[in-house]
């Protein structure tokens, strides 16, 4: 195999790649989201320099439902995100990743640094009436989230411009001797977005410690409401915002 093939693979293994290349399409696609208000100490601790918490002291725990990902294939996933801001513009730091999907969980990790670990989320509708959240981590039940089904609707402009806001990843990547190879806080927006449907509601999230899916490490102080949405959009290629071998 001649340099100039292996320069051009996709993706490891050379024989068959891992997943497609970006951008990937995402067709209705789901989001459960609680919003929550938690210890602020804690949340500065999750929060790597030089982003910041945007002072709200909120956190917000997700599932999302993939039914349609090019390139990615069908998975749900869960996880925690922060509001923060990256000198003075506003964004969300994504801190915790849970999905049940291979392609998906490599080509987050490489590509743009997205804290991805094996995980087994679920988002349902219970008998008719609820939405469900659920993260089951080594067959533990770790996260549970729950909200009225549809009861709320929200202005699907606002919800749109929310999804593009930029949204921050830290990559961290070994080299063959393990020392740091990749350190970057790694940024992306999403495009073509497409809000299909958006409500609000009443919320309650329940998260339990585990040693190795941490959701817990930000207790839930006081739930502030949910939100559940369906678009279709776009996961573009990120850009490196910050270098920290390079400091």
């Amino acid at each position: 195999m001649k340099s100039e093939t292996i320069i051009s693979l996709q993706s490891m293994p050379a024989a068959s790649a891992s997943y497609g290349r970006p951008p990937c399409r995402f067709i209705n696609r789901e989001y459960f989201t609680v919003s929550y208000e938690s210890d602020p100490d804690l949340i500065k601790e999750a929060v790597p320099e030089p982003l910041e918490p945007d002072g709200s002291n909120l956190v917000m725990y997700e599932w999302i439902k993939m039914p349609d990902s090019s390139g990615l294939g069908t998975y749900e996933e869960s996880g925690i995100v922060i509001p923060c801001t990256f000198h003075g513009e506003a964004c969300n730091f994504t801190a915790q990743m849970y999905l049940n999907n291979g392609p998906a969980i490599l080509a987050g990790r490489e590509i743009w640094g997205f804290p991805k670990k094996w995980g087994q989320p679920h988002l349902r509708v219970e008998d008719t009436e609820t939405l469900t959240g659920t993260l089951i981590y080594n067959h533990i039940l770790v996260a549970m989230g729950t909200m009225p089904f549809k009861y709320h609707t929200l202005d699907k402009k606002a919800v749109a411009e929310n999804l593009g806001k930029m949204q921050v990843n830290l990559k961290l990547i070994p080299d063959a001797d393990g020392s740091p190879k990749i350190a970057q806080l790694v940024a992306y927006n999403l495009e073509d977005i497409q809000v299909k449907e958006a409500w609000s509601g009443s919320a309650r999230l329940h998260l339990v410690p585990h040693v190795n899916a941490p959701v817990a490490d930000l207790p839930v102080k006081a739930c502030m409401g949910g939100t559940h949405i369906i678009s279709d959009l776009t996961l573009p290629y990120g850009r490196v915002i910050h270098d920290y071998l390079s400091e």
